[in-house]
C-alpha cells in the first residue's frame, strides 16, 4: 500500500475505533480469488453459509472483491466484518492501522502457489538488476525478500514495481516486463506464456505464508455466533471438497469455474496449497513454536519496510498474540491467533 493510502486508512480507522461495537445479526465478509479461498465462493453458492447462519440466528453476506489489496482496505475501513488475507498482510494493514483483528481460521499455507517468475531466464540469480513487478508490501514482497536472501542478494539488487494483482498477468505479457512475483491462479496463467520460469516459490519456505480468514476482534467478542457460523461452514466445505468422489469433484469444479479455470487447473493449484482440511491440522500449527518464529520473521520484515506505522520503534510495535505467547508489545496487541472456534470444530461442538 502506498504511504498516502495507508495514512487515509489510518484516519478512517481512528474514527471507526471510537465507535461502540454492538451485537448484531447481520455480518459481511469478503474474499478475493486465490486457490485456498475459493471455498468462500462455494459457501455462498451452495447455501452452506446460510444454513450455518440460520443455525445461530444470524445472516452472513459473503462478497467477492476483485482486487486483493482493496478487499483488505475495505475491511480495515470497517466496511466488512471479516476478510481473507495472508498473515503478513493482516499484520501490516488492519493490525498496523489499529484495527484489532483475529485470525479465526487458518485455512492453508502456500506450498508453491506464490512464485518468483522470470522471462527468458532460468535461474533466480538472473533477477539481479531487473525490475520486479509485484503487489508492494504484500506476501509477494516478503517472498521476494526471502528468495533474494537465499542467493546472497537483497532488495538493493532489484527494483520493485508496484502492480495490482488484477493487472499482473496482462502486464507480464508485455515485452517491458521480465520479472514478477505473484500467486495462483495468476502464477499458472503467467507460466503458460512462452519462455517463463518459476525460479523460486513458497514451497521453499513452508508454513510461512498462511492464508486465513481475519475478523474484527471486537465484533467477534460481541457476537460469538458469527465465529461459530463461519467456522462451521468452512469445515463443512472442507469435508465436501476433498477426495475423488463425483460430489467432491462437483464442488471443486464450481470453485474452478469461479476462478476462471477448469477442474484440472484448480486441482493443480490445490496441489501447491497445503490445505488444512481438518481443524486439528490447523490447531497443530497455531499451537506450535514454529508459528511464533514465523510471525517474528514477518514482523521484522514489516518493520524493515516501514509497514508497522509511522514512528514504530521496533518490530514488536504491534503485539501479536499466539497460544505460545505474545510477540511484541503486550499493551498493543492488534493481531490474535484464536484457536477457540477451530477447537470447537475439532471437538464437534459447533
Amino acid at each position: 500500500m502506498k504511504n498516502s493510502a495507508r495514512k487515509i486508512t489510518l484516519l478512517l480507522c481512528s474514527v471507526l475505533l471510537s465507535a461502540n461495537v454492538l451485537a448484531t445479526d447481520h455480518f459481511k465478509v469478503c474474499w478475493s480469488i486465490y486457490a485456498g479461498w475459493m471455498p468462500w465462493a462455494y459457501a455462498e453458492h451452495s447455501g452452506i453459509i446460510k444454513k450455518w447462519g440460520d443455525k445461530y440466528g444470524i445472516d452472513i453476506e459473503v462478497v467477492q472483491i476483485n482486487d486483493y489489496v482493496e478487499s483488505m482496505n475495505q475491511y480495515t475501513a470497517g466496511q466488512f466484518d471479516g476478510c481473507t488475507m495472508a498473515n503478513m498482510d493482516a499484520l501490516t494493514i488492519p493490525a498496523a492501522s489499529g484495527v484489532d483483528s483475529t485470525v479465526l481460521i487458518v485455512g492453508d499455507y502456500s506450498d508453491g502457489n506464490d512464485a518468483v517468475i522470470l522471462k527468458d531466464k532460468q535461474s533466480l540469480k538472473d533477477i539481479k538488476g531487473q525490475n520486479v513487478n509485484l503487489v508492494q508490501f504484500s506476501v509477494s514482497h516478503y517472498l521476494l525478500a526471502r528468495a533474494l536472501d537465499s542467493v546472497g542478494m537483497s532488495e538493493r539488487d532489484v527494483n520493485v514495481v508496484n502492480t495490482a494483482d488484477a493487472d499482473m498477468a496482462s502486464v507480464f505479457g508485455t515485452s517491458e516486463v521480465t520479472a514478477a512475483v505473484t500467486w495462483n491462479p495468476i502464477v499458472s496463467e503467467i507460466l503458460q506464456m512462452p519462455s517463463t520460469t518459476d525460479v523460486f516459490d513458497s514451497s521453499k519456505i513452508p508454513g510461512e505464508i498462511l492464508d486465513t480468514m481475519i475478523v474484527n476482534t471486537n465484533t467477534l467478542n460481541e457476537n460469538p455466533a458469527f465465529g461459530k457460523a463461519l467456522v462451521g461452514a468452512w469445515y463443512e466445505i472442507m469435508n465436501k471438497m476433498q477426495g475423488d468422489s463425483a460430489s467432491a469433484k462437483e464442488v471443486r469444479s464450481y470453485m474452478a469455474a469461479t476462478a476462471e479455470t477448469d477442474l484440472a487447473g484448480y486441482d493443480a493449484q490445490l496441489a501447491k496449497t497445503h490445505m488444512f482440511y481438518i481443524p486439528q491440522s490447523a490447531l497443530d500449527l497455531i499451537n506450535s513454536e514454529e508459528l511464533y518464529t514465523t510471525m517474528k520473521h514477518v514482523a521484522e520484515f514489516s518493520f524493515e519496510h516501514g509497514l508497522l506505522g509511522d514512528g514504530a520503534p521496533s518490530a514488536g510495535a504491534v503485539g501479536i498474540e499466539m497460544p505460545t505467547g505474545v510477540y511484541g508489545d503486550k499493551n498493543n496487541i492488534k493481531l490474535r491467533f484464536n484457536s477457540t472456534y477451530m477447537q470447537m470444530a475439532a471437538d464437534g461442538t459447533l
